[in-house]
């Protein structure tokens, strides 16, 4: 059974050699921890009945409930439909699944499981509220950042895995960044 789950030959488990562990699993394993940790904090927001006036919890940090039926900061709340975002949600997420299955390494499979989890948090949502439960209110003074959830941090804590990963990546290869050689002879 371990050769079945792990594979035997490195390539054909989607890991590098010396890796621990399968990346997809590990991508996979990040995606449900991902999914998990955001439907758990969201239905401890929603059944918060507290969150409605909203709670300080640190003075730079609120509780709140908010319902969100746009993308990222409210855009596009009430130009596109509930269900025309959920349509190109699951096309980006297909677009990952077939990034995880073909990633490098682990780092780029974790980074994907991330983004994947909370990405699939958020279609569940519009699928059940037609909108995406926000809770976390981040301010200072009267100046607020527009409230998001743990699935937005997952998605942007695998968004800059990847981006740091790309740059980690390109410094690792000899030669990188040098143009070709002069050959004109000038």
């Amino acid at each position: 059974v371990p050769a079945l789950v792990m594979g035997d030959h490195p390539r054909r488990a989607g890991r590098s050699e010396g890796a621990g562990m399968n990346s997809r699993v590990l991508g996979g394993l990040c995606a449900i921890a991902a999914l998990g940790l955001d439907q758990g904090t969201k239905a401890l927001a929603l059944n918060a009945p507290a969150l409605e006036r909203g709670v300080e919890i640190l003075p730079f940090l609120n509780l709140v409930r908010v319902l969100n039926d746009g993308v990222s900061f409210g855009m596009l709340s009430g130009v596109v439909p509930w269900w025309g975002l959920i349509a190109l949600a699951g096309v980006i997420v297909a677009w990952l699944l077939i990034w995880l299955w073909r990633a490098p390494g682990r780092l780029t499979a974790a980074a994907l499981g991330l983004i994947i989890g909370g990405a699939l948090g958020n279609i569940l949502d519009r699928v059940r509220y037609q909108a995406v439960p926000d809770f976390l209110d981040f301010h200072y003074g009267s100046y607020h950042w527009p409230s998001f959830n743990l699935a937005d941090v997952t998605i942007f804590c695998g968004a800059a895995l990847l981006f740091w990963e790309s740059f980690r990546s390109a410094t690792d290869k000899p030669g990188q960044g040098q143009g070709k050689e002069n050959t004109t002879g000038v």
